[in-house]
């Protein structure tokens, strides 16, 4: 191709009508996607969400849905003067402006008081030790009971006038009564000491030194007997005188 020709192309009505058919194109697609967005998206469309603390669940829920909202509880709390099921707080908060279809979380009262486990404080802590660790849980506490013990050491809890153990769940409501020693030692674990009783002694000390040296001597033994030595000879035997 000449370099004539390939100048010439670009003269041509035919390329540069496709190139501004292209053009157009692109530019109402841009459009077309902006305006779109916008519809989907609801864009400059807000609606102040309503105050529904305090309201029951039904009647939030019933609130919401005609604001074009939604609700989602995702946590419960418990306050003993409102009812149950009665919205605790809300997210976001009453007043500000969201989108329609947004959902608002919700915290509800719960229908029945909490419960907290009792940890392992009993014969395992002292005082100071098992009051920070229940007033931390969330525990209440009343004043302590002292018992005969070692000071300041946990024998026992009371709720409700009966003795509790590790592991028991105790409302939050309820008082919790901490059993301590008071360092003082119970009777019974006193011991009594008794002087020993020796048997009376019969007799002067001599008397009892001389029954003791004839029990404790040991028998005497009898002297051997040597045998005469093989060198002495026996005497000769003597005759008799005959008498005339």
């Amino acid at each position: 191709m000449k370099s004539s020709e390939f100048a010439g192309k670009f003269k041509s009505r035919y390329l540069w009508g496709n190139l501004a058919a292209m053009a157009a194109v692109v530019v109402l697609l841009c459009i077309g996607i902006k305006y779109g967005l916008d519809l989907y998206t609801h864009h400059g469309e807000s609606i102040p969400i309503p105050n529904i603390v305090h309201r029951s669940y039904a009647d939030a829920e019933r609130i919401l849905d005609d604001a074009g909202l939604q609700i989602q509880v995702t946590d419960t709390g418990y306050v003993k003067s409102l009812p149950p099921d009665c919205i605790l707080a809300q997210s976001p908060d009453a007043g500000e402006r969201v989108k329609a279809g947004r959902i608002v979380y919700v915290t509800i009262n719960s229908p029945h008081t909490p419960t907290l486990v009792l940890p392992d404080i009993i014969d395992n802590s002292s005082l100071r030790e098992a009051m920070a660790k229940l007033t931390a849980m969330g525990f209440k506490l009343g004043q302590p009971q002292y018992i005969t013990g070692e000071k300041d050491w946990v024998y026992g809890v009371l709720v409700r006038g009966r003795h509790v153990v590790t592991g028991d769940r105790i409302s939050v409501e309820d008082q919790v009564i901490i059993q301590v020693g008071n360092g003082l030692r119970d009777a019974s674990d006193s011991v009594n000491y008794v002087d020993p009783v020796y048997p009376e002694s019969h007799g002067d000390q001599s008397d009892m030194m001389e029954d003791f040296e004839e029990v404790t001597a040991p028998p005497s033994e009898p002297a051997p007997q040597v045998a005469p030595p093989s060198s002495v000879k026996p005497a000769a035997p003597v005759k008799e005188k005959k008498t005339e």
